[in-house]
């Protein structure tokens, strides 16, 4: 029997897993494997498993949220032959699950696991120590993913964090950051270009964006936090570029309801909204910022070095 590595965070979501659990295995053990069973003990337990264990399997399988996906995989990229990946999503949000148009019913995604299609996709390295799977971001509300409690993401789902958003809305913080990046192409419905942002190819790398932000992202997905289209409609998970969106520091509620507009309800552009896309870029901050990576805490930084991992794990879907 070909072997599998079966990971599991029986927290996830309304931790419905445990109700479905032999039904899986069951599908697993039918379609010729003979899974290694571990259930997470806590964070950063799946990174140390898919490490330890990932070498030796046809096949690693993980069921949980964002933050599983992304400690599974954080995991399997440090091993030198990468095994295919099998995802059973479970969280409240699932964000990549959806860019991946992955079931949501968990039999029918673990069918899948066991009988799609290798996809490659492409993964964020974060400061050379960290990786994410489908955005990096700093700023408004992100905080929000990782403060929310994990019982009321369980009762509420996405209702959760957009309570927990409207609080928050009073505390938004502006952060004086540099940002520099090569290879950067933009949106063709950019917004007005400052002084110092270039639209030609840069060679070496160049200050492309300076000033007050309140909020900013970076990532390889089509969904952020249940919103499409946040950043373009245009992604695609296998190019080996990020979708970049910046937003300025807002100087009055007006500027804040048109960058809301905007993100929100596809108004017209305004000089507060900055969007691109890039192969990798650096942030710089006078103060340390935090960061967040998949839904969970990344770290507080001052300079941060992201790239773009082309191809780098394999995902089975159906296509």
């Amino acid at each position: 029997m070909k072997k599998m590595l079966f990971i599991v965070n029986p927290r996830s979501g309304r931790a419905q897993i445990k109700n479905k659990l032999i039904d899986i295995l069951d599908i697993f053990v039918k379609a010729g494997y003979e899974p290694l069973v571990h259930v997470t003990q806590g964070p950063g337990d799946a990174v140390e498993v898919a490490a330890l264990y990932g070498k030796d399997m046809d096949l690693v399988v993980c069921s949980g949220g964002d933050g599983t996906l992304n400690e599974t995989i954080s995991g399997l990229v440090k091993l030198e032959n990468i095994p295919d990946l099998g995802y059973i999503p479970a969280g409240s949000t699932n964000d990549f699950a959806s860019s991946l148009k992955l079931p949501k019913n968990m039999k029918a995604a673990a069918e899948e696991a066991v009988s799609g299609f290798p996809f490659p996709i492409d993964i964020g390295c974060f400061s050379e120590d960290r990786h994410f799977v489908y955005i990096a971001a700093f700023g408004a509300f992100t905080e929000i993913s990782y403060l929310t409690p994990q019982d009321k993401k369980n009762v509420l789902g996405h209702q959760a964090y957009m309570l927990e958003c409207v609080r928050s809305l009073s505390s938004i913080k502006s952060y004086a950051i540099r940002v520099e990046c090569e290879e950067c192409s933009f949106d063709l419905n950019k917004v007005n270009l400052p002084v110092g942002q270039r639209e030609a190819p840069l060679g070496e790398e160049e200050i492309l964006l300076e000033g007050e932000f309140i909020f900013g992202m970076v990532t390889n997905t089509m969904s952020v936090g249940g919103f499409k289209g946040l950043v373009t409609q245009d992604v695609s998970l296998d190019d080996g570029e990020f979708e970049v969106l910046l937003i300025r520091t807002p100087k009055t509620p007006l500027d804040l309801t048109n960058i809301i507009n905007y993100m929100f309800l596809k108004e017209e552009p305004n000089e507060y909204v900055h969007k691109f896309r890039t192969k990798s870029l650096k942030i710089f901050s006078e103060e340390p910022i935090d960061w967040v990576l998949d839904g969970e805490f990344g770290g507080t930084r001052r300079a941060v070095h992201i790239v773009n991992l082309k191809k780098k794990i394999r995902i089975m879907r159906n296509p």
